[in-house]
């Protein structure tokens, strides 16, 4: 088990946050700030639907663009990938790098950035995930596994969040990012259990402030999650989805850093490794690795209820069927524990944790699952 190795206590945030309607038309405001040389990192699917309405907003202005499209479904946020890009604008000094997209474009982003010394803005456009507030990147093999963490110099310098296009994103995307949202106090919980340390450089312990956050996000995800659905699927952004999507990027963001990660992270990068999962997004496989990680800390009935029957009515996975595994075998699961025994994030658990308890979690947290899918 990882341990605190000082008494003091630190917290880390994105210097600036602003969420609200119509921000991608004020993106040049932002980055002039910075300096007129801009670059930005964006997905396949935001250049198809915003660039026009991009370039309008650098129209009669002082600054330069230049665009890379990121396409996350031929290429992975791997070192090579890193790398290429890199490589592919290091003729140009930028003042400013801006990401624009899901949660791997953001994490290109950032690593690209770093690289290139500059200012960084995070424009998601999706509430999918807590990546866009963070100081790292989630690095992947070329083949799509979880690889590691890249620690970048600092957190971003601008999180800018237009509320009207993440009202009209895939609403599976913003379920998604509440599951992933929902296990952040569920994780600080144990890691405070355990005494480990938080992410910030090589770990601190936290501030009261950090685990206030965590625990607000947490409360915000189970009171306000199926409005901002609902909203979401009307396409319409309401109070209950503007605090989600602060919830899912904030909180969230701000919750896990500041405080630690566990066992429900410890078991989607598991189940990475399975092919059936790879067409499942984060946010879903670490829903069903809440349920594991409370089986495997054996939690209280009543938490686990409460948490089940949530994920069940946003629609979130309770089971392995639910993240693609039709047929249980015995080899892959035990795969997937071997993957991820000696992992950072079951490290960060209370008790020592062995390959025999991940794979008994599973099973079990599978049973419980369907138990309460037939209950329904």
């Amino acid at each position: 088990m990882l341990k605190i190795k000082t008494c003091t206590r630190a917290m880390i945030a994105p210097s600036k946050y602003y969420q609200g309607p119509g921000e991608l038309n004020r993106l040049e405001n932002y980055t002039s700030k910075f300096g007129t040389s801009v670059l930005i990192i964006g997905g396949k699917t935001f250049f198809e639907k915003f660039e026009e309405r991009l370039l309008n907003g650098y129209k009669q202005t002082s600054s330069t663009i230049s665009f890379v499209k990121f396409d996350t479904k031929k290429c992975e946020v791997s070192l090579n990938q890193i790398s290429k890009i890199v490589k592919q604008c290091s003729d140009k000094k930028y003042d400013s790098v801006v990401g624009i997209g899901g949660g791997k474009v953001l994490d290109m982003a950032k690593a690209v950035a770093n690289k290139l010394e500059s200012a960084l803005i995070i424009f998601p456009t999706s509430a999918s995930s807590d990546a866009p507030t963070s100081s790292f990147s989630v690095i992947y093999t070329d083949e799509g596994v979880y690889s590691h963490l890249l620690y970048c110099k600092k957190n971003p310098d601008i999180v800018l969040i237009d509320s009207e296009i993440i009202a009209k994103a895939p609403v599976r995307l913003l379920v998604a990012g509440i599951g992933d949202a929902l296990s952040t106090y569920i994780e600080v919980r144990a890691s405070m259990e355990a005494g480990a340390p938080n992410l910030i450089e090589d770990g601190y312990k936290r501030t009261l402030t950090g685990i206030a956050i965590a625990k607000l996000c947490h409360k915000t995800i189970l009171k306000e999650g199926l409005k901002a659905k609902i909203a979401a699927e009307a396409g319409v952004c309401t109070e209950a989805l503007e605090n989600i999507i602060e919830a899912n990027t904030l909180m969230s963001g701000m919750g896990f850093e500041c405080n630690g990660a566990s066992g429900a992270h410890g078991f989607h990068d598991g189940f990475t490794i399975l092919e059936e999962c790879k067409k499942y997004l984060h946010g879903e496989i670490v829903s069903f690795g809440i349920i594991c990680q409370l089986v495997l800390e054996n939690r209280d009935l009543k938490e686990i209820e409460e948490i089940i029957n949530f994920l069940t009515k946003v629609g979130l996975p309770t089971t392995l069927k639910d993240i693609g595994i039709e047929k249980i075998r015995e080899d892959d699961i035990r795969k997937v524990a071997k993957q991820m025994v000696n992992s950072f994030h079951m490290q960060c658990e209370p008790f020592m944790v062995t390959e025999n308890m991940i794979y008994d979690a599973i099973i079990a947290a599978n049973a419980i699952g369907e138990f309460y899918k037939e209950k329904h």
